[in-house]
């Protein structure tokens, strides 16, 4: 069996891999790495797409930890006034997080959401029958388009922000790999994919709210993943819950492994 640390080790690097996304999609960009640090800003003025990571783990006291988020503040503040930090709670000492969330309350961020890190050795099969779903990768115009719709109407994303990062080509020319699911020639449902760390990461699953509570998100992803597992023999998979989705991971054969934070500028 893997070793705790390594699991979520493998989650937090895949996650780090698929952020970059957003530091090349839209061509005004960059991704900066930092003492201990990555930076990622995606040239525009939405905090949830300009994206603040730890590289690696904290090691010792707290001053490691205010020194790296200092860094990042200061690289965000030359650029724009929102942006997101993404923490894997498991990078710090249990006996300094309290220490760290004052740290990053005091630089004007605030907790939004705490996803679970989750892995699986491989999906379990589909405990029941899943509508028949066309799944396409993401190429052209149409699919870019359909992808960044879906986007903005599931995670409740400016319509604008979303075509702007997921609707142009050289969004798709890196390993971020997208797909749309369709039915009857509607698209439906969405999910992306990156591979990092001998793992197949799961992004971006979501479902046109129309179509919802059928089975096509888990249609959609259950393809995908196996596209790239045919592509690269690999089966472990892992993401990043939300908590309508959680349900449906563990069916699948997902466990916790960790939790992440995502804290927002005030």
């Amino acid at each position: 069996m893997i070793p705790r640390m390594q699991e979520f080790l493998i989650i937090d690097d895949n996650l780090r891999t698929a952020m970059r996304f957003f530091g090349n999609a839209t061509g005004t960009g960059e991704i900066a790495s930092l003492p201990g640090a990555l930076a990622i800003y995606s040239g525009l003025d939405y905090g949830v797409f300009n994206i603040a990571m730890l590289d690696g783990p904290v090691i010792g006291s707290n001053e490691s930890f205010g020194t790296r988020l200092a860094a990042l503040a200061q690289y965000f503040k030359r650029r724009t006034s929102r942006w997101s930090l993404w923490l894997c709670e498991d990078l710090i000492d249990p006996s300094e997080r309290r220490r760290a969330r004052q740290t990053i309350a005091e630089t004007g961020l605030r907790a939004i959401s705490h996803p679970p890190g989750m892995t699986a050795r491989q999906l379990l099969p589909p405990t029941g029958q899943l509508p028949e779903i066309e799944v396409l990768p993401v190429a052209g115009k149409t699919l870019q388009q359909a992808f960044g719709e879906i986007t903005a109407l599931a995670f409740d994303i400016p319509f604008g922000i979303a075509q702007s990062v997921y609707a142009v080509d050289r969004a798709w020319h890196g390993d971020y790999r997208g797909y749309v699911g369709l039915v009857k020639g509607k698209p439906v449902a969405i999910v992306a994919t990156v591979v990092a760390s001998g793992a197949i990461g799961v992004y971006s699953l979501a479902t046109d709210p129309a179509y919802r509570r059928r089975g096509y998100a888990e249609a959609v992803m259950r393809s995908a993943v196996e596209t790239v597992r045919q592509r690269t023999g690999i089966d472990k998979v892992v993401l990043q819950s939300t908590e309508a989705g959680y349900p449906l991971y563990r069916r699948m054969g997902f466990r916790d492994v960790t939790r992440f934070t995502v804290y927002l500028t005030k």
